[in-house]
């Protein structure tokens, strides 16, 4: 079902940014359940459909290629109805890609103080290609300059404390007090 100018508040898709590793495809996942959604990881997507893990699409086609696929099948999936959509950390920093999950979902900006975020490193620098050879002051360079993409969404929420299956009972409360709000059947 693609996205008409008439969608319904309630079949939006929803989209989860944030940093890399602070949870979206846990959350996503989650969501998804909890709302009888269909769960679409871009990452995944984009693994399965090179048959490669993200770092070696990165080594064997450039950053360049993966981000111009990348775009193109966010922009699909935001284009379909009633999907709950995991970005990966440096896709909503394309404009293309912020403009269709703006302007055609419901953008949930999964938000992590830097400290925090700092402890789980060493679980994610050899799964992200982005952290490859980069200095702790680099990476800590590019969490701040992305924050500034990330404020642009519908709905932001600090993840510091919570763990995943209160984030996600979070999105799922306020999706549907909003849909109550404004979209009352």
């Amino acid at each position: 079902m693609l996205i008409t100018r008439e969608t319904p508040l309630r079949e939006k898709s929803i989209v989860l940014i944030g940093f890399m590793g602070v949870g979206k495809t846990t959350v996503g996942e989650m969501v998804a359940k909890k709302l009888y959604r269909s769960f679409i990881d871009i990452d995944q997507v984009i693994e399965r459909d090179f048959g490669l893990p993200t770092t070696e699409i990165f080594k064997k086609y450039g950053e360049e290629k993966f981000r111009e696929y990348e775009k193109n099948t966010v922009v699909s999936y935001c284009r379909q109805r009633l999907k709950v959509i995991s970005l990966g950390g440096g896709a909503f920093m394309n404009d293309e890609v912020r403009k269709a999950c703006l302007t055609n979902c419901i953008v949930f900006y999964l938000d992590v103080a830097w400290e925090e975020w700092k402890k789980r490193l060493n679980i994610l620098i050899d799964s992200r290609p982005v952290l490859q050879d980069r200095s702790i002051d680099d990476i800590q360079k590019l969490f701040y300059e992305r924050q500034g993409l990330y404020a642009v969404n519908h709905s932001k929420l600090r993840v510091d404390e919570r763990s995943a299956e209160e984030v996600a009972d979070y999105i799922v409360e306020s999706l549907k007090l909003s849909w109550e709000i404004h979209d009352p059947q």
